[in-house]
């Protein structure tokens, strides 16, 4: 295993732009399936839990939902053409195509090669600041998990159990073995991030009689205080509020209704992404400015 650590670090060290065109390249092909994963997963999530609603309730079931994230094969939505292996070829295809079917020429939504590519950029840039080692490879993972977390938020206003709970206990595990930061954090970084956000919920729930949060949005943040441990937590909560809070702003000032309410999701994840690239600089930023000087 060693050997193996140091021929990685070796191989990044020596040929720096392959290793992270090659991680670029990975990242494209995890952003499509990601995009799979986004469109599909809710579906899944809900069908399940309408069965076992009607379960419960003694009621007809609905019908089969004949779908996994595996099968079936991606169709055009339109006229259902099956999506060839050349038709899907991140980014490349979209280009290839000019964003329209091959049989229909219905237009294709830009977003699948957007998130492609912001997957491919994000985990180059996770390799790039972390290293091609367990470290490195376990946070490019956490960055796809954030994304695909961002996305479905964005959709349904959903943060999924099936998806954070797991990853939860994947940041313990991770931490066991130190790759981003003591057990002893990670702990106190769940348990710091659910209860933080579960107090700010419960105070303006009882001041306002509103609902400020989802959670969903606990559960995120514990996930990231898993992950990256309790000294991430205020950094993380400060930059998604504010993030949150300017995106709202405009919104609203677009004519979005005031009352309704905005998915805080996506700002976790992306306030949990920079932290992940940047955290340490900030915070090291930070104290060195709030520091007095002589």
């Amino acid at each position: 295993m060693t050997d193996l650590l140091a021929y990685l670090e070796l191989l990044q060290s020596t040929y720096p732009l392959i290793v992270l065109s090659i991680a670029a390249v990975f990242g494209l092909l995890i952003g499509s399936f990601l995009n799979v994963v986004v469109h599909r997963l809710p579906q899944i999530v809900d069908h399940d839990l309408k069965m076992q609603a009607c379960e419960i309730l003694e009621k007809e079931p609905p019908a089969p939902l004949g779908m996994t994230l595996s099968k079936p094969r991606s169709r055009c939505p339109t006229c259902k053409h099956l999506i060839r292996a050349w038709e899907n070829i991140p980014v490349l295809s979209y280009l290839a195509l000019r964003g329209r079917c091959t049989n229909c020429k219905s237009p294709i939504s830009v977003r699948y090669p957007i998130v492609e590519a912001t997957c491919g950029l994000m985990t180059a840039c996770v390799i790039a600041g972390h290293g091609l080692g367990p470290t490195g490879l376990a946070l490019a993972g956490l960055a796809w998990v954030l994304l695909t977390l961002a996305l479905i938020d964005f959709d349904t206003q959903y943060l999924l159990d099936e998806i954070t709970l797991p990853t939860i206990w994947a940041g313990m595990l991770v931490n066991y073995f130190g790759l981003v930061t003591t057990l002893g954090s990670a702990v106190i970084g769940a348990v710091a991030g659910y209860l933080s956000f579960w107090s700010i919920f419960w105070v303006f729930k009882l001041l306002t009689g509103k609902d400020a949060l989802g959670y969903g949005d606990f559960k995120l943040l514990a996930l990231l205080g898993a992950w990256l441990g309790w000294e991430a937590i205020p950094l993380i909560i400060m930059l998604s509020s504010l993030v949150g809070a300017v995106a709202g702003a405009i919104m609203i000032a677009r004519g979005r209704d005031a009352s309704r309410p905005i998915s805080f999701g996506p700002y976790l994840a992306t306030a949990g992404f920079v932290a992940i690239m940047w955290g340490d600089s900030i915070m090291t930023a930070y104290w060195s400015f709030m520091a007095p000087s002589y």
